[in-house]
């Protein structure tokens, strides 16, 4: 391996175009909802509406109930995956992330032991199958029927082991668009009337992780998987790679024909749900996420929606939703010229166009300065 400062440099704004132009965000792409969900190895979807908006950000000609007819046909589903986070994924994709990860779901199950003393979780792997099989149910029911058979564990411990243990897919109508409903679980073989498959190496996916988020490090497809121990898997894949640095030295993986687009390329404005995976999928953020504006993106346990201009984060935005009408407020972190504000706008008619009640006006203002 060449010694890092030999490597061509890629500054955060090279980093940045590159980075956007996978994630479909430089240029809406004219692609089915299905291959964009495919394309970006699933949408962070720990609330129902942000894989809408989403996928308004980045498709041309996206309508919701495009993605909605995806999963009642059962082709997508929610499920939960990459660093213990409800995604959006693919039917082909449940059944190699959700294997893929289940490492790091053992991890996380290690937090909850002092709850499960004396629970055997392979027994009670079956009897949550068993249960969900029968017909989809919700975590109370599975807590309830689980604390019968351990009635001195934690109830929320036993719901976490199900979740760990086995691939539960939260059954439609959650999630649908503008319908919704509670959370019913019952196992991804069930739901797609397939089986579950070997746990895969993890190669093809960092090909994938790549395409999806490159150029990246192996700590930055760690971060977004949840995963460790994965610098293998790039030597691996070496030679059908090329690498890069950045400012700081790190080496970068990439596909030797994936778009880098020149640094002073156009990026138009961008509104992105909360916990948009452009903001989560990397260990330094910095490619989209300047200094100054790291950890503005939450308060306490609320996450915000968030919009980039030219090409990085730049503020916060919020809908307010009636019978009557629905409200967008634009709250920038700094002060966007006159030019700015009249992109911000159009994107957001966009987007509103697509995403808002059609029989219900909508008005678009800009709030304070975010602090």
């Amino acid at each position: 391996m060449a010694s890092t400062t030999t490597l061509p440099l890629l500054t955060p704004r090279a980093l940045n175009r590159a980075t956007l132009a996978r994630q479909l965000l430089l240029s809406r792409a004219a692609m089915s909802a299905g291959d964009a969900v495919s394309h970006l190895l699933g949408l962070q979807a720990q609330n129902t509406k942000p894989p809408y908006y989403a996928l308004a950000a980045r498709l041309d000609g996206f309508r919701p109930e495009e993605l909605s007819a995806l999963m009642e046909a059962r082709e997508v589903a929610r499920i939960v995956t990459m660093r213990s986070t409800i995604h959006t994924h693919t039917a082909d994709d449940v059944f190699t992330l959700r294997p893929l990860v289940q490492g790091a779901r053992d991890r996380e199950l290690t937090l909850f032991r002092k709850g499960l003393v004396g629970v055997d979780l392979d027994r009670l792997a079956v009897l949550a199958r068993e249960l969900v099989e029968e017909r989809p149910r919700t975590p109370k029911e599975i807590r309830e029927a689980l604390l019968v058979e351990w009635p001195d564990a934690d109830p929320q411990a036993l719901a976490v082991a199900a979740r760990c243990r086995l691939p539960l897919v939260q059954v439609t109508p959650r999630g649908l668009w503008r319908r919704s409903g509670q959370v019913s679980l019952t196992t991804a073989e069930h739901w797609f009337g397939r089986p579950a498959e070997p746990v895969p190496a993890p190669d093809d996916t960092v090909l994938r992780y790549l395409a999806a988020f490159g150029p990246a490090s192996v700590k930055d497809m760690q971060t977004w998987c949840g995963l460790t121990r994965l610098r293998d898997a790039f030597e691996r894949l070496r030679p059908r790679l090329v690498t890069f640095r950045d400012e700081n030295g790190v080496e970068l993986f990439d596909l030797p024909d994936a778009a880098r687009p020149d640094e002073d390329t156009p990026a138009p404005p961008r509104f992105l749900p909360e916990f948009d995976n452009l903001l989560l999928s990397h260990a330094d953020r910095g490619r989209v996420v300047a200094a100054e504006h790291k950890g503005r993106t939450w308060k306490g346990n609320q996450a915000y929606c968030v919009f980039l201009l030219d090409g990085f984060l730049a503020g916060i935005w919020r809908l307010e939703e009636s019978k009557e009408r629905t409200v967008m407020t634009i709250e920038p972190f700094g002060r966007p010229t006159r030019a700015q504000r009249a992109e911000l706008t159009a994107e957001a008619e966009r987007m509103l166009a697509a995403t808002a009640p059609q029989d219900v006006p909508y008005e678009i203002g800009f709030g304070i300065v975010h602090r």
